[in-house]
């Protein structure tokens, strides 16, 4: 198993990795790309936020493609989640990002809590307590020490032969409410602009669409609006140019997205461990399914790691932008269990 802690290169130690499992049978490679490999695009200098847990930036492990896993009869116990953000921060986040955006740095900046609680017991239970929400990746991902576990509704990139395709998500009402409002359409539209740019780098001129746009969608117990965004790869492009050219994805970041990272970078209090990266899986033939890490929780030392979040723009209201990222939460708060400290 690949587990690497370093950002430099990181792509390309993959690929090295995955050398000799292209063309093979009867297996497939899962893999896991941490946020915090977003470090290698800043420009700001200094260190980036703390993160809560141990975990490693990317991970990858070739396993038979018929192994059907595990169902735990463990289960688990959660103590109560922690905030790592009180609101008065979020605010004084969001203001701090409307500014910059009044003076043309960005325009848009994803901001993401964190919570903690005390775990004991066998992780992979959480995938049985998540599978209802339907995630896109519902198989863990287990390493030395750590657990990742997903809920994610959002397709971060999927290739099937020449054909590259990603479906961000920007707009969030509790489930059964429209998706209604000129700063949901606005907010949504930046990123979709900013996806086809990343497939641009990899795509062939001209092939770029978007046969879905701002289609609204029950995913994981709320109500989205979700695209689609593909292109047709340009001959020869190999899996590492594939992930510098669209990593991290748009809808996590911001526009413009090393700007962004920048701004995240300085304001979020801790990292975003084994949120808002990739989880999936690559086949022996060069395809590959990868969700982006939202609704996804991390087990490690003891203690269970959950991230929410969402975009912030010029005409956000900072209530707002807090109760959205609480009606993010609540339909995984409910179904692994915990109270929220206040």
């Amino acid at each position: 198993m690949l587990e690497l802690y370093e950002p430099e290169d990181a792509f390309e130690a993959l690929e090295d990795y995955l050398a000799p499992f292209w063309g093979r049978r009867g297996v497939v490679a899962d893999v896991y790309l941490g946020y915090g490999l977003s470090a290698a695009l800043r420009r700001r200098p200094g260190p980036g936020p703390p993160e809560p847990c141990p975990l490693p930036l990317l991970a990858c492990r070739v396993r038979p493609a018929s192994h059907p896993g595990r169902v735990s009869t463990v289960g688990y116990e959660l103590g109560d989640w922690e905030r790592s953000w009180d609101d008065d921060g979020y605010v004084e986040a969001i203001d701090v990002v409307r500014a910059a955006i009044s003076e043309g740095e960005v325009y848009q900046v994803n901001l993401v809590q964190h919570l903690a609680a005390d775990f004991v017991g066998d992780p992979w239970a959480l995938a049985l307590a998540l599978r209802h929400l339907r995630p896109l990746q519902p198989r863990p991902f287990a390493g030395t020490g750590w657990t990742i576990v997903s809920a994610s509704p959002e397709l971060f990139l999927t290739r099937r032969g020449n054909r590259l395709v990603t479906a961000p998500i920007k707009g969030t009402r509790p489930a059964g409410i429209d998706v209604e409002g000129e700063k949901d359409g606005a907010e949504h539209v930046m990123i979709v602009d900013l996806e086809r740019n990343d497939l641009a780098r990899v795509c062939e001129a001209g092939s770029i669409v978007w046969p879905e746009l701002m289609a609204q969608h029950e995913l994981a117990g709320v109500t989205h609006l979700v695209s689609r965004v593909e292109g047709t790869l340009r001959p020869g492009t190999r899996l590492r140019e594939i992930l510098a050219a669209t990593f991290p994805g748009g809808s996590i970041t911001g526009a413009p997205k090393i700007a962004a990272v920048d701004l995240i970078a300085a304001l979020e209090p801790v990292g975003r461990g084994a949120s808002m990266g990739a989880l999936g899986v690559v086949r022996p033939n060069g395809d590959f399914e990868l969700a982006l890490t939202i609704r996804t929780l991390a087990v490690a030392e003891g203690r269970a790691h959950l991230w929410v979040g969402g975009g912030i723009v010029w005409d956000s209201d900072s209530d707002a932008e807090i109760e959205e990222s609480w009606v993010k939460a609540r339909p995984l708060l409910a179904a692994v269990g915990g109270l929220v400290r206040a």
